[in-house]
Order: structure tokens, then sequence, then C-alpha cells
């Protein structure tokens, strides 16, 4: 993967926006748990009160609760809040939502910012405790009693019936502070959290003396805060959303991007090449391999820049929540990051053997749907219904292992996740009874903690699929780095003005790649142009390699190839092959029409172009006794017309080319003797200007050649005309005595 990501470097921009949509779900997602525990803890079960600080207090309450405060306190207390008398201007606002105001002042809650009002929260809390707990302690005599002698206080010099509160604020400042002091040591033991969580009864409390309506208060901070949950999940779906088109754009991008080179390469590959990668494994590595990759890519995109932000902030945000219960994630991570290290190990071997498996099934198939009409008339089908089987089990097999080693995952996970549920409320129920955390921390505990295991689930997943991709990645990258060993010259040179189409073999010869001995010897020759040289000679002698040389479809391995006196390797490849109007000897059609075909060679060519050559190539009569003439369809390779009609056909298209030097590679094996005549008279009269190269076994086709060639085992045994070759070239003389008799000879 890692030789591919160049391919990337175009879609950064969208990469790095996606990032950022993702951040911004992640901490959206985050954020969910804190508000339904806000939901729990404050809209449930403290009716809506947030917190000790009161949105507004009655004077008297104002002065009971500032007793247990600090003279600073009470001087940052006081200024935080406004107070309105029932008489005031300003009464007239606020009367209707505290009816208490008519009869008694009020201190309003001034505009406080957060950092203020959490300055300012333990300050109330312990006050309004401290408050209620003085009042509920003097209900005892026995707490009294025991207070008193604590503190150093005569309870007979106190006035029978006196309010406690009022008794407070007439001691001495010094007793005040001491019990302050007190109150604040028991305090210290409970914690903020707790503290708060006590004094909202007592801000309830005065809410109610305040005469508002509790009721809607709880209701209005549950639907706030449940809305607000709702815009943030509308948030997160919105960035699903577009996180997942600019992922798909990418990977879709970058896959058709490395499809596209991957195709350019092959294209520029010479046979030596082809010999290293099979047809089917190239098709694999364009279709399969590729896929994997942008099936990674997406998820990489989608899961591996967000899973790690959901997991760090899960962390953050649970162990915020109750940092006693972070083992039991630490623990559950541990069991998942096992399994997924054993998966891991067990399955990445597996992936490499699957993608050589799916090349294998692919030749099969292709040579089974290829050689069909073989296969049927040697009545081979059980046996290649067998081969094929084996093929396929051997790919099912290695697949099915690995779902089943990967199918362990989803059971174990969700025992995981099951476990860690019920050990997060076992723990959890001990520390809200222990009044050390509230019930909303703890389900936001347990939220954060699936999310933490999804985060890893996520990354497992990853690294499941990721070798697999590797793998492709690396098959790909291994035909996108194949040194090509045949280029084009830094500086190529140009052909001369005008063009003389005069090829000379000098001293060439050529071993195949791989190969111990070379198959040609010393090959020397000169075409003359303007005329039509022949090679002939036995099955394998070399004929068909020495005409692949001319094209550079392999690259000679001692000597030289000279056209119009330049080495054709000082020169593009591409303005070399503009010079030849190449026919191989498997006729090659490609899907379309017959006026596709043709225009394959020059799609600016006319109608009357493309006649001619159909003329000339004896295609005419079967292309025009159908309707549809030149419109008439090819199907895929051709498989609609017969052997000697595609070979017509892939003539046409070269003579459409109009090029300089043609090579017919035995291009006239399936015509008959008549159309193979025909065929060079009309070839003969309309390309005399044109150098002509014709690779036969057949004597009749070459007997009128300006030169004939002949080659045995891969060296020139002669060289001339053909009454020449039949005095001089006993090759020749054999060749031709089998084929024709003497008569036909002379």
């Amino acid at each position: 993967m890692i030789r591919l990501i160049k391919y990337l470097k175009p879609y950064l921009l969208l990469i790095i926006l996606a990032i950022l949509l993702l951040f911004i779900q992640a901490n959206a997602d985050l954020a969910l748990p804190d508000y339904f525990s806000d939901i729990v803890n404050y809209g449930i079960q403290q009716n809506g009160v947030e917190n000790a600080v009161a949105r507004a207090i009655r004077q008297s309450e104002m002065q009971k609760i500032t007793l247990f405060m600090s003279s600073d306190e009470q001087d940052q207390v006081l200024d935080d809040y406004l107070l309105v008398e029932p008489d005031s201007d300003e009464a007239s606002q606020y009367i209707e939502e505290y009816p208490a105001l008519a009869n008694e002042p009020v201190y309003i809650l001034k505009d406080l910012g957060r950092v203020e009002i959490e300055t300012l929260n333990p300050v109330m809390g312990r006050a309004f405790v401290a408050s209620s707990g003085v009042e509920q302690m003097m209900a005892d005599p026995e707490k009294v009693q025991a207070m008193a002698q604590s503190l150093g206080i005569d309870l007979t010099m106190i006035p029978a019936g006196m309010d406690p509160l009022a008794l407070l604020e007439q001691m001495p400042a010094v007793q005040r502070a001491a019990i302050t002091a007190k109150i604040n040591e028991q305090f210290a033991s409970l914690g903020e959290s707790m503290v708060n969580q006590m004094a909202v009864g007592a801000v309830r409390a005065e809410y109610q003396a305040l005469g508002m309506d509790t009721g809607k208060l709880q209701n209005n901070y549950i639907l706030q805060t449940g809305g607000i949950m709702l815009l943030i999940s509308l948030l997160s779906g919105v960035c699903t959303i577009s996180v997942g088109y600019l992922a798909s754009r990418t990977a879709a991008g970058a896959a058709r991007d490395i499809r596209l080179a991957a195709f350019q390469k092959v294209e520029s590959f010479s046979s030596t090449e082809f010999d290293k990668f099979s047809t089917a494994s190239l098709i694999t590595r364009s279709t399969n391999d590729i896929s994997q990759i942008q099936m990674v890519i997406f998820m990489m995109i989608r899961m591996v820049f967000y899973a790690p932000i959901i997991g760090i902030g899960g962390v953050i945000r649970a162990i915020d929540k109750s940092a006693d219960m972070w083992w039991i994630i630490a623990l559950a991570v541990t069991v998942l990051l096992t399994l997924i290290l054993t998966i891991f190990t067990i399955s990445l071997p597996k992936f490499k053997i699957i993608q050589s498996l799916i090349d294998r099934l692919n030749l099969v198939t292709r040579e089974n749907l290829s050689g069909m009409m073989v296969i049927r008339a040697f009545n081979k089908q059980q046996d290649e219904e067998v081969r094929f089987d084996k093929a396929n089990r051997d790919l099912a097999d290695t697949s099915l292992f690995v779902a089943r080693v990967m199918v362990t995952m989803m059971p174990v996970m969700m025992l995981v996740m099951n476990g860690l549920s019920a050990g997060i409320i076992w723990v959890g129920a001990h520390q809200v009874a222990a009044s050390n955390i509230q019930v909303g921390d703890m389900i936001a505990f347990m939220q954060y903690a699936m999310q933490i295991l999804s985060a890893f689930l996520m990354m497992s997943m990853m690294f499941i699929f990721l070798p697999r991709a590797a793998v492709s990645g690396g098959r790909i990258a291994d035909v996108l780095e194949t040194e090509l060993s045949i280029t084009d010259p830094e500086n190529p040179r140009l052909f001369n003005t005008p063009f003389v189409p005069r090829i000379e073999f000098r001293d060439v010869s050529f071993r195949y790649p791989g190969a111990l001995d070379d198959v040609l010897h010393h090959i020397s020759f000169t075409t003359p142009p303007g005329e039509t040289t022949a090679f002939i000679g036995s099955t394998g002698c070399g004929k068909s390699t020495v005409i692949n040389l001319i094209p550079r479809f392999y690259d000679v391995t001692e000597g030289e190839i000279f056209l119009d006196g330049i080495d054709i390797r000082e020169v593009g490849q591409s303005d070399l092959r503009e010079k030849i109007g190449y026919v191989p000897q498997k006729g090659t059609l490609f899907s379309g029409t017959i006026e596709s075909n043709l225009r394959y060679a020059d799609e600016n060519a006319s109608e009357e172009k493309l006649r001619e050559a159909a003329d000339i190539a004896q295609a005419s009569e079967f292309i025009f006794s159908k309707p549809e003439g030149l419109e008439a369809d090819i199907a895929q390779g051709g498989s609609n017309v017969s052997g000697g009609q595609k070979q017509r056909l892939a003539i046409a298209r070269a003579l459409v080319k109009k090029p300089p030097i043609y090579i017919f590679d035995d291009s006239f094996s399936q015509l008959d003797f008549k159309t193979d005549s025909s065929l060079r008279k009309a070839l003969k009269e309309k390309t005399g200007d044109s150098t002509v190269l014709i690779v036969t076994q057949r004597v009749a086709t070459v007997i009128n050649a300006d030169q004939i060639i002949v080659l045995n085992e891969g060296r020139v045994v002669g060289k001339g005309k053909h009454h020449e070759l039949m005095e001089s070239c006993e090759t020749y003389q054999e060749i031709a005595l089998s084929q024709l008799s003497k008569e036909e000879l002379l």
C-alpha cells in the first residue's frame, strides 16, 4: 500500500476535509453521553436544578446562607446578585417569574459566565447545605448539646424559642467562624460534586418559596438538553454523510487512477514483460486487487482517523466521569487486542494465498471459455469440470477458513461488551451507593466504554482487511514498477524525409529472456524498398521471431536492425510503428462494428478508403452481402465471423493505414488458394511503393516474391528468387516439392 501512496496526492484536500469532518463528528458523538448524563443527573434526579447557584433568592434566605461564608465569599456572592425591591422599577420584569417578589425583596442572579458560575457553585453549595443542616440539627436537642459543648457555648444563656440562625448571626465572629470551619470539615470528605447535589434540594425549596413552577423548570431543562442532543446528532449525521461521500470519491478516484496507470503500464509492456505476468493475473490485478485497495482506502478514511479520536476522547471523558473504574476498560481492551492479534496472525498468510488462488481460477475460466470448441471436440467437459472444481474448491476452502477465523470476532466482541456493561453496572452501583458518583455519570461511563471498544473494533477490522489490501497493493505495485526492457532513447532520432522503406538486418542474433540458447543466429539480409520479401521455413525455425524484431516487440540480443539507414533502437517506438502495417498470425478483432475495426488504423479514414481496403483484402463480398454492410456488428474477439473472414478484416485494417511497410505474419493461412492469389495480386497492384514482408509456410504464396529468405533452425540457409532457390537451396526444394508438383513449380 505504501508503494501506491502517491496516487492519493491529488485527493489530499479531500482527505484533509474528511479528517476535519471526522474530528467534528467524533466530538459530537463524544458529547452525547455527557448530555444524557445531565438529563439523568439534573433533569430527573435534581428536578431541573443544575447547580447550587440559585437563579433567585429571597433576601431573608440570603441573609441566612451568608452566615456560613467568609467575608470575601459574602462580598463575591452579593456582588454577583442584584437586589430587587417589591416597589422598584425592576420588579415588574421579574414578578411573573418570581411571585414572592410582590411581598419581599429578592436577589436576582446577574448574567454570569460559565467560569464565574463554577467558581460560585461550591460557595453557594456549602452555604445552602450548612443552612439547611443547622435547621435540621436544631430540631434534635442531643445534637444541639453536642455541638454546643464542642464549641464552648453555654446553652442556658440562650433565650427560649430563639431562631437558631438568628442566634448564629448574633454570635461573635470567632465562634461563627469555628462553626463554619467545623461544617466545612464534613463537606471536605464528601467532595464538591456531592455537596452541590445535596444543595439542590435546598435550592428547589427556595424556588418553591419564590412561587416558581418547578415542574415547568424540570420539563424545560429536559427539553432544552434533549434539543441540544438532537442538534448534535444531526450535525454528526451530516458529518457522517459528508465523510462517506468524500471517502467514496477519494477511494474511487484513486482506484481509477491506479487502474489507468496499470493499464498504461501494461500497454507499454514488450513481449518480455508479458512473459512475466500471465493474462489472467493481469486481469485479476486490474480488477479484484484494485477493488481491495479501493475498499481499504474508503475504510481508512472513514475509520482509521475516526477510531483514534473516539478511543482517546472516550478514555479521557470516561476517566473524568469516574477515575476508579478505568481498570474495567483496560481489561476489556486487553482481551480485545489479544483476540485481534490472534486473528491477524492466523489470517495474514491466507490472504496472500487467496489472491494467488483467484489468479488460478481466472486462468482456468479463461482457458475454458476460449477453448470451449476444443474441449467439446475431445469430449473433455468432465475433465475440465474437475479442473475448475479443484481451483474453485481451493479458493472456497481458503476463503472459508479465513471467514471462520474472522467470524469468531463478533461473538467474542459481544461477550466482551456485555461483560464490560455488567462490570460497569456492578462496580458503578457500589460507587453510586457510596455517593462517589451519580447515576447519570455511571451511564455516561458505560456509553464511553462502548465507544472505546467500538473504536478498537473499527481498528481491528482495518487490521484484518489491511493485510489483504497490502498483498493486493504489492501485486499492483509489481506491475507499475516493472522495468521495461524496451524503452525509447532520451533523444530519439527522426526518420529521414522522404522516408525510404528499406530494412536491413546486420548479423542479428536473438535469445528469449531466460532462455539458455539463441533462437536466431547471425541473421543478415536487406529488403529493397517497394519489393516483396517472403520468409519461409519449417515450423519453429524463427520466421515470426524475425518479424517481431522489426516493430521492437523484442530487442535483438546481438547485431542491429536498420530502417532507412537508422538503427530502430535510436527512434521512438511510436514513430517506428507508425511506419508499419502489422497483421499478426492470429487476427484480432475488437467488439464493435466492421467499420470501427477498420478505422482502428485510421479513425479519420473516408468510407472510400475503407471500401478500397476491403476490396484489396477480398473482404467486400462478405461485408456488403449483409444489409448492415460496414455497420455489421463484430462480437468480442470476432467470434461471429469465420477464421478466414477475421484474417481478411485484419488485413483490410492494416491496408487502411497505408504505411510504407507491411508485415504479414502468416496472415493468409486460413484463406483458400484462390482468395490467397487474388489478395496477393491486388496487394502488388495497390501497394507497389511499399515494402511488403510475408511470413508463410505456403510456397504458392511466395513463389512470385521479389526475395525469398529461407530459415532453418534460426539460420538463413537460402536467399533469392523462387527459381534461384529451387536450384541452390535444398531446404527450399524439400518444402516446395512437399506442397506442389514439379510442373506447378516451373
